[in-house]
């Protein structure tokens, strides 16, 4: 064989195996992303998500669960509605409410089983257990404020349901626990703890629109984010806040600082995610979820 026809075969064997390589790596991303969001938010726990597929065609169905619209993603030419599921639902059959242009009809899916530890707190500020009647009247107005942030619902894909870290840190305290405080038994944990540093940038983990802020009995100083279809971020516990009511703010923006304002024991951030009214686990949201 010729030194020129050895470079040339050399040559075309360098060429197949690029070709074979940039074949199987666009099979691999094909692979990955056909339903990938159906895969990703395959949770259907209390507190968990579920994913069901709702259809095809150009248009989304409008779905609604419990009597709120729920998030519909385009999922590789399918339609998946991702649905929130409450931490109080009973494990068995449930059922979602969807309308196309052939009518309404019921899609049904099931819940699973998921046991949530306990967490018992000790807390000096007493009143943050058992509030005096001025505390009582205080929280059942801040309750009223959120309870209609978390209800808002405004069309339009979110700029990504990956969400971000919304700040550094291990994760110190998981959704769902049954948390008790001085010994008597509260509401359960309906967010994601993070231990940083007071002053620790609190960045949004998604794009959004600032719907709510406050400074409240239990939750403190707190920012409420529209990410889109449902979905509403909460953060609180906050040392300052560095944004406004009704501020657009991008994905990765600054928008508070880490704190220990509200009942807190230290420093560190809440997080809450919302779908469909109900408060879901975080955790689903940026690949940290336990079964």
């Amino acid at each position: 064989m010729t030194m020129f026809a050895s470079l040339m075969r050399r040559r075309a064997a360098g060429l197949i195996a690029t070709w074979c390589v940039a074949l199987l790596c666009a099979q691999t991303a094909w692979a990955q992303s056909d339903g990938f969001i159906a895969r990703m938010f395959d949770k259907p726990v209390p507190g968990g998500t579920a994913s069901v597929i709702v259809g095809k065609g150009q248009a989304a169905p409008e779905v609604s669960y419990g009597g709120h619209r729920v998030m519909v993603l385009d999922d590789g030419g399918q339609w998946v509605a991702v649905v929130g599921i409450a931490l109080t639902t009973a494990p068995g059959p449930a059922t979602i409410d969807v309308r196309d242009a052939k009518g309404v009809r019921k899609v049904s899916f099931n819940v699973g089983e998921k046991t949530y530890e306990a967490q018992h707190i000790t807390l000096a500020n007493k009143r943050q257990v058992n509030p005096n009647p001025q505390d009582l009247a205080r929280f059942k107005k801040e309750l009223a404020e959120q309870t209609a942030a978390y209800a808002i619902y405004t069309p339009g894909v979110p700029s990504n349901v990956i969400m971000d870290h919304p700040v550094p840190g291990r994760l110190s305290s998981p959704f769902g626990l049954r948390r008790f405080f001085n010994g008597e038994e509260r509401n359960p944990h309906s967010g994601l703890d993070f231990a940083a540093p007071a002053g620790t940038p609190v960045k949004a983990p998604a794009a959004g629109k600032v719907i709510l802020i406050g400074d409240y009995f239990f939750n403190g100083r707190t920012v409420f984010v529209d990410h889109g279809q449902g979905m509403i971020s909460m953060f609180c516990h906050l040392s300052a806040i560095d944004v406004k009511l009704g501020q657009t703010v991008a994905r990765g923006e600054t928008i508070a600082r880490v704190g220990a304002t509200g009942r807190a024991t230290g420093p560190h951030l809440h997080w809450n995610m919302s779908l469909n009214n109900v408060r879901v686990d975080p955790a689903i949201f940026i690949g940290a979820f336990q079964p």
